[in-house]
């Protein structure tokens, strides 16, 4: 269906421009001395109305010649023929409804008296207004296939993150959940208080971590509160072999991030790192923001002889792919690796709630 008639405010619009154009016929016809006012505004106006309705056909010729397809001269010729003809719609509608004016007047006289050069004027101004109906068409298009555009584009972030949201709900390691649920069943036996406190650390953990999911991004705070669940989890898993520092400043809390940003990068510290580590050691969490940039900061010790930093894999090429896909050339991530330790670092462009 034509978008002017399928939305009534369109058509009103629409409608009122095409009065305001008979109105300005009308004028032009008295300013040439070929009617007086009220029979201009009779002639014109209803004119126009009626005609407006021939011109949405224009809508129809230009979908028929895509913008990115046309071949000019090809397009040229369809445009000025179908105004040559649009214009001699406009003519022969023009000629009767001046004899019915004629006819249902009381003296017997037309709307207006117009000599020849002023039918000439008539029929180009016909021609004129149809070119005319080409270009707002061609341009109603655009901004179409501009909003289908950005609506296609929405769709597909939609389903994008979707698969993201499917992926992070995939991607918690299975053994970190079996680990957890073992190390619970060990605890019933001989200190029933601290299984309660990692059932409920457990339990909060999983279900931030649907809820944060959900959300296309979060404060580094939320981030960070749903890590501290992560980490009194493993901590009761390895003991004093785990120990941490979160050194997390009030305006890096407040910045915006993609959910299970740096969850992540701590379990790939614990697993490849404190778990290779025969007396364990400290994983060390910074983040500030400088130079206009969130900076985070992950740094774990690893064992000498354990595999190259190549091998943590997955889970930071995940990361780095996400960080790529939503802020591109503005997201940096870079790691390395030394005999005894293994740093990561990203940095992204501080965003923050509105009114933060």
């Amino acid at each position: 269906m034509h978008p002017i008639l399928a939305d009534p405010r369109r058509l009103l619009w629409y409608e009122l421009a095409w009065i305001i154009a008979g109105v300005g016929i009308a004028a032009l016809l008295r300013l040439t001395e070929q009617a007086e006012w009220t029979g201009a505004l009779e002639f014109a106006v209803p004119l126009c109305v009626v005609w407006s309705f021939d011109a949405l056909s224009s809508y129809y010729i230009c979908r028929s010649q895509p913008y990115s397809q046309r071949r000019w001269p090809v397009t040229l010729s369809l445009f000025g023929g179908a105004s040559l003809l649009s214009a001699l719609v406009w003519l022969g509608l023009g000629e009767t409804w001046n004899l019915l004016g004629r006819w249902m007047s009381h003296d017997n006289r037309p709307f207006v008296v117009m000599n020849p050069a002023g039918w000439v004027m008539y029929f180009a101004a016909g021609f004129v207004l149809y070119l005319l109906a080409l270009l707002a068409h061609d341009v109603l298009i655009a901004f179409e296939s501009v909003q289908e555009a950005a609506r296609r584009e929405a769709e597909s972030r939609v389903l994008a993150r979707d698969a993201e949201l499917q992926m992070l709900r995939t991607q918690i390691n299975p053994h970190f959940l079996f680990n957890s649920l073992n190390s619970i069943s060990a605890l019933t036996g001989f200190d029933p208080a601290a299984a309660r406190e990692m059932t409920v650390d457990l339990a909060q953990f999983f279900r931030r971590t649907l809820a944060l999911a959900e959300r296309e991004r979060i404060t580094l705070g939320e981030e960070v509160t749903l890590c501290e669940h992560f980490l009194a989890i493993e901590k009761r898993r390895f003991g004093a072999k785990l120990a941490t520092e979160l050194r997390v400043s009030a305006e890096a809390a407040a910045c915006l991030l993609p959910p299970m940003t740096l969850q992540p990068l701590l379990e790939n510290a614990i697993k490849h790192g404190i778990r290779q580590v025969d007396g364990g050691g400290t994983i060390a969490v910074d983040a500030l923001v400088r130079d206009g940039q969130l900076r985070i900061a992950v740094v774990n010790p690893v064992a000498p002889e354990d595999a190259p930093a190549g091998a943590h894999g997955v889970g930071l090429k995940n990361i780095r792919e996400r960080l790529a896909v939503l802020y591109g050339p503005r997201a940096h991530i870079a790691w390395q690796r030394s005999e005894t330790q293994f740093a990561i670092e990203i940095h992204l462009p501080v965003d923050k709630e509105s009114g933060a």
